[in-house]
């Protein structure tokens, strides 16, 4: 049995008082003896009430509001999945509050927390690199407030999520490379739990194997998505005995942290070290040379992500796996057989 929002109506009931004694009691009333106050104050933190402030200032109708959080605002990725949502809600006439975790575990924790004293109607999700305690995520099934995963997912059986074809794109990318005279093709990516990361480095792996070309782990490094971090993991790799000629990158900020790092050394793009990024941001266009990107539809995975958050507000208890699939664009950054 799911758990619901308690409300005051249900204080009421359990106390044998009225909803107006319970909400007077809660707001210190005193038109309430002292005891009963306490009586009220007690059942309600054990009960987990949480007072709903669209009710309070809206009487006869509250907004239709849902929660987005999200791990990194900044990124062109995260933001198009955002505007997304946010398009797609306003068909519905729903109004969007989004959240930056700025991916950290605690923040996701404190904007669940947020949300569900607003009491939105439904929650659209994407987790931070460092979660791997999902007791938060379980709490809203259990509380019965409806929650769409999108792109970094978890709780498969309990929740409904959107992602992209992250192994095929990663495969496809991974191909074009070998196709277009690479062949020490190294992928850097994000924490290994995270189900996107899997995703990708696996259809690295794939081409890798049916091109029967060996897997050097030494080229394969997942660590923190940050900027810094990535930049000096191209460097170590570049500066090593035996460098790749191919750097697959995770997303937007490893992609542009390894050719920061290519760049600083000099070393020339696409002819001693090709570039494919998980990006399709404004930036891969205007660098030189251009980045070959594998683009993501980010717009569509918010639009189909908050598709499937209405779809279980509106009563459909099924459990959808939704697929976007990415596409890869080619520029000049991949092909070594281009003159320079």
């Amino acid at each position: 049995m799911k758990k619901r929002r308690t409300s005051l109506k249900d204080l009421a009931a359990e106390l044998g008082v009225s909803i107006a004694t319970v909400s007077r009691a809660l707001r210190n009333s005193h038109e309430v003896g002292e005891e009963l106050r306490e009586k009220v104050k007690v059942l309600a933190k054990e009960r987990n009430y949480r007072p709903n402030p669209f009710a309070q200032s809206l009487r006869k109708e509250a907004p239709k509001v849902i929660g987005v959080v999200l791990p990194n605002l900044i990124t062109h990725y995260y933001a198009g999945v955002l505007v997304g949502i946010e398009d797609y809600a306003r068909t519905k006439g729903y109004s969007v509050f989004s959240a930056n975790s700025h991916e950290d575990h605690n923040r996701e924790e404190q904007a669940i927390d947020t949300f569900i004293s607003l009491h939105v109607e439904g929650i659209i999700a994407c987790l931070a690199q460092d979660t791997t305690d999902y007791t938060h995520f379980r709490e809203i099934h259990d509380m019965g407030i409806p929650l769409v995963f999108f792109a970094r997912t978890c709780l498969t059986d309990m929740f409904s999520q959107v992602v992209a074809n992250g192994d095929e794109a990663a495969q496809t990318a991974t191909q074009h490379l070998i196709e277009t005279g690479s062949r020490r093709i190294a992928f850097i990516g994000g924490p290994n739990h995270l189900d996107m990361v899997k995703r990708r480095k696996h259809g690295y792996l794939e081409a890798l194997r049916d091109n029967r070309i060996p897997i050097e782990r030494e080229l394969v490094v997942c660590g923190k998505i940050d900027f810094d971090e990535a930049r000096e993991a191209t460097l170590k790799l570049l500066k090593s005995d035996n460098p790749p000629d191919a750097i697959l990158a995770f997303n937007d900020i490893i992609t542009f942290a390894v050719f920061d790092a290519i760049k600083s050394l000099g070393v020339r793009i696409p002819q001693d070290v090709a570039i494919i990024g998980f990006t399709d941001g404004d930036a891969a266009e205007f660098v030189s040379p251009k980045v070959t990107a594998i683009v993501d539809q980010a717009h569509e995975q918010g639009a189909k992500a908050c598709e499937l958050l209405l779809r279980a507000i509106n009563g459909d208890t099924r459990i959808y796996r939704e697929v976007v699939p990415m596409t890869l664009k080619i520029r000049e950054s991949s092909d070594k057989r281009l003159k320079g």
